[in-house]
């Protein structure tokens, strides 16, 4: 495959991922912002929203004050904003265009379905007028283009570049995600107390007596330990296998360890490693090499072990090697990124 098509099946998928995501955590942010608490704590969430996509600087620079309204604005119909929505969105439907032939039928006319779609929506105002759902209507197309591409697409190379796209672009932004928001909890209910000692304290406190009232921090705990969840679609999933009260070493355990999450980093690894191995021709490439190790510390690691060591110090560890591994794929595989 020549490397062009390669580089723009890749960065379609993963621009859609991207805009997945980025409606996730819009969507949750939205939500909690909602619930009881101070005008502080709204802002301090806001602006971990801008830190997740490393934006704040930008934002700041052009909105100045961070204010929920500018953000959401900032976040999803900003043109400027390449992280932006309606960016991603813009940037799946290019590179779709790209290699049309390399596509079937109907993957081409989903991406294309959805930018037209997009824009009818931003323009009619339906995202103002019901931010929730235009949130869950942006996850539904990301699903529908995964769905069509897995039903459709010939089980070649060009699928397996979709497919690495996809999950590395998830793997960066859960680790993201879990890093910001766990912090986020932290600040809000434990101030300068370290990350770890303040997770001790949490697991303590909701051990309590199934009987015992819950106060208004247990209360707080609950609703954005949820809310983590909820945007990794993983709230369910928690119930299922843990069948517990919601415990932050365990939100952590399952977004960052479990092989069975599927938005969890050790799933997204192995898919990573998995379509790497099958797109490359050399078995001693530095690139599987190096997808093998951070697969191999993910798969034997354990959620103790990480937090003794510090949750914040591993997430960034992580997110260093994940953007080594991108160009690592982008030189092997693809065009090279201009430095």
């Amino acid at each position: 495959m020549l490397s062009r098509t390669a580089d723009h099946l890749f960065w379609m998928s993963r621009y859609t991922e991207r805009a997945e995501n980025t409606a996730r955590m819009l969507n949750v942010s939205y939500e909690t912002s909602l619930l009881p608490q101070s005008s502080a704590t709204v802002q301090s969430g806001w602006e971990g929203l801008l830190s997740i996509s490393e934006l704040l600087p930008a934002y700041t620079k052009m909105h100045g004050d961070v204010k929920a309204h500018n953000v959401m604005q900032f976040m999803v119909m900003d043109p400027n904003n390449p992280s932006s929505i309606i960016s991603c969105l813009r940037a799946a439907r290019e590179n779709a265009r790209a290699v049309r032939g390399a596509l079937t039928t109907e993957v081409w006319e989903t991406q294309n379905q959805t930018w037209l779609e997009v824009n009818r929506m931003i323009r009619s105002g339906e995202f103002e007028a019901d931010p929730g759902k235009f949130f869950e209507w942006v996850k539904f197309r990301s699903h529908l283009s995964r769905g069509v591409t897995v039903g459709t697409m010939l089980m070649d190379e060009s699928l397996h570049f979709m497919r690495l796209g996809t999950f590395l672009e998830r793997a960066d932004n859960t680790a993201r995600l879990v890093d910001v928001k766990f912090h986020a909890v932290q600040n809000d209910r434990f101030g300068a107390l370290p990350l770890e000692a303040s997770l001790v304290q949490q697991m303590q406190s909701q051990t309590m007596a199934v009987d015992s009232p819950l106060d208004v921090s247990q209360e707080f705990d609950f609703y954005h330990w949820s809310a983590i969840l909820r945007s990794v679609s993983g709230f369910e999933i928690y119930r299922k296998v843990y069948r517990d009260v919601i415990r932050p070493d365990r939100v952590a355990e399952l977004l960052i360890l479990r092989p069975d999450m599927p938005r969890s980093l050790h799933a997204s690894l192995n898919e990573v490693v998995n379509n790497l191995q099958a797109v490359t021709d050399n078995p001693q490439s530095e690139t599987v090499r190096h997808a093998g190790k951070l697969r191999a510390d993910l798969a034997y690691g354990r959620i103790d072990e990480i937090l003794a060591t510090g949750l914040h110090a591993y997430l960034t560890q992580f997110l260093e090697r994940v953007n080594v591994l991108g160009g690592r794929i982008s030189r092997e595989f693809l065009m090279p990124q201009a430095s």
